[in-house]
């Protein structure tokens, strides 16, 4: 299969094999050879919504067709998410995924997640492609509801925000620093949202909706996967889960709680009158969220931190999931760190990645070629990608946001990105408009855009 280096040479990373061109060859290869079958993969979710993928393989599975069939249902995985997974196509395709996303198998940590995430053992059903149930997706419109007294609030790892908006317009905002991730009680995380409710609530004459954005993976209102409550031992961690669900019942309005990647993605569409907007954060990893043509968050994962988008034999590995080159290794600070040998660039040892990313963009306001080559190569990771995203997305907005992208290095990955789609996917680069925050964008705050998610009582 061809590498990048064949279209647009990475000057750090030759050897980088998008995952985009790899799927385009296998699948216009198996058409060629006349010995294609349809592969149809379906994802079951939450209250039996359900995602379909159509593709073709060979009739006859290779180790290539295998090796593109599993990146296929990783990526979908954590694009979409579900706690049961359709592979309608060749038996011998599903056998192969069924054994490898499982408690023993190769994914062990996806299957692990997903079970997690949708509250019940993770299921790999084996069929063809008729059998394969019908798509499902959510129809509402999620977000978007400026009228009444709402509040929002956005958590994070080392603060929660607050406000109080009165149809659409913020009347009191509040950021308070905390430390949840090493505390062991689940009430602790409960009073400090409350008081920041109990706070924002004064500046209100009433409250007629709550809504929050969250890091972590949210279903129904549950947190089901969370840095947030990583130190909450496993016996309490169902009451620790549901406090959204509790504070819905004491306040009695209601509460929407999505992933805070959705909740960008939503603040962007606000901020720019759009719709069809795909968001995508480069911080400590890569955090993303989609909102439909219509208006709508699909309730994907989202979680792109996750997804392959790099089919080289020797892509960086994760050490979270120990998969090999996954998008958090791409577009993050680990992105950063992992190009440094290559840039020649030598920081102590015992620097963290923030630090070192800090050192990077030092060199970079000195315009240092050594920090361009870095920033060039995320551009071209992200040129390919984007037109990966594409062919799974329906959007036509990307906003590319979080530290990595700050300062002259960001305008490198932006106008990189940019080059690569316009000269070697030109489809896409006519369809997406690659946005960063502006001033305009920055009006719709995190916990106002999330105060926005539920609609009102009738």
């Amino acid at each position: 299969m061809n590498s990048a280096s064949s279209i647009f040479p990475a000057p750090l990373d030759p050897l980088f094999e998008p995952t985009v061109l790899f799927n385009r060859n296998y699948v216009a290869t198996a058409k060629k050879s006349h010995r294609a079958v349809p592969l149809v993969i379906g994802l079951e979710s939450e209250n039996k919504l359900v995602s379909r993928y159509e593709t073709v393989v060979l009739a006859e599975p290779d180790a290539t067709t295998l090796f593109y069939v599993e990146r296929l249902v990783k990526y979908l995985l954590w694009a979409r998410g579900g706690g049961k997974l359709f592979i309608g196509g060749p038996k011998a395709i599903g056998e192969y995924i069924r054994k490898i996303y499982s408690p023993r198998g190769e994914r062990k940590f996806d299957f692990d997640m997903m079970t997690a995430a949708y509250a019940k053992k993770f299921s790999v059903v084996v069929t063809t492609a008729e059998k394969v149930p019908a798509a499902k997706e959510s129809k509402i419109a999620t977000g978007g509801h400026l009228k009444g007294c709402r509040i929002g609030f956005d958590l994070g790892a080392s603060d929660y925000k607050f406000s109080a908006v009165i149809d659409g317009e913020a009347v009191f905002t509040d950021e308070v620093p905390w430390d949840p991730k090493t505390q062991a009680n689940p009430e602790y995380h409960y009073h400090h949202i409350v008081s920041g409710l109990h706070r924002a609530a004064a500046y209100l004459p009433r409250v007629d909706a709550i809504g929050g954005s969250s890091a972590g993976i949210i279903v129904d209102n549950e947190i089901r996967v969370a840095s947030l409550l990583r130190a909450i031992p496993k016996k309490h961690f169902a009451k620790a889960a549901k406090v959204f669900k509790r504070i819905q019942r004491e306040w009695n309005v209601p509460v929407v709680v999505m992933n805070d990647g959705d909740v960008t993605a939503l603040a962007g569409a606000l901020s720019l009158g759009a719709k069809g907007m795909l968001g995508i954060a480069m911080g400590s990893s890569k955090a993303a969220g989609f909102m439909d043509k219509h208006g709508r968050i699909p309730g994907w994962l989202n979680e792109l931190a996750f997804v392959p988008v790099d089919m080289q034999a020797d892509a960086a590995v994760d050490e979270w999931s120990k998969d090999k080159g996954t998008g958090v290794m791409y577009f993050s600070q680990q992105a950063v760190n992992k190009l440094l040998p290559a840039a020649k660039i030598v920081l102590p040892e015992k620097m963290g990645l923030p630090e070192r990313l800090k050192e990077v963009q030092n060199l970079m306001a000195r315009d240092d070629e050594r920090a361009a080559k870095i920033y060039e190569t995320i551009g071209i990771y992200l040129g390919c990608t984007m037109a990966q995203h594409a062919e799974f997305y329906d959007f036509e907005q990307a906003l590319i946001l979080g530290r990595v992208t700050t300062g002259k290095g960001g305008d490198i990955v932006i106008a990189t990105a940019n080059e690569v789609m316009k000269k070697h996917f030109p489809e896409v680069a006519r369809k997406i408009e690659l946005r960063v925050p502006d001033e305009k964008s920055r009006r719709v705050g995190q916990a106002v855009a999330a105060a926005s998610l539920p609609a009102l009582k009738k």
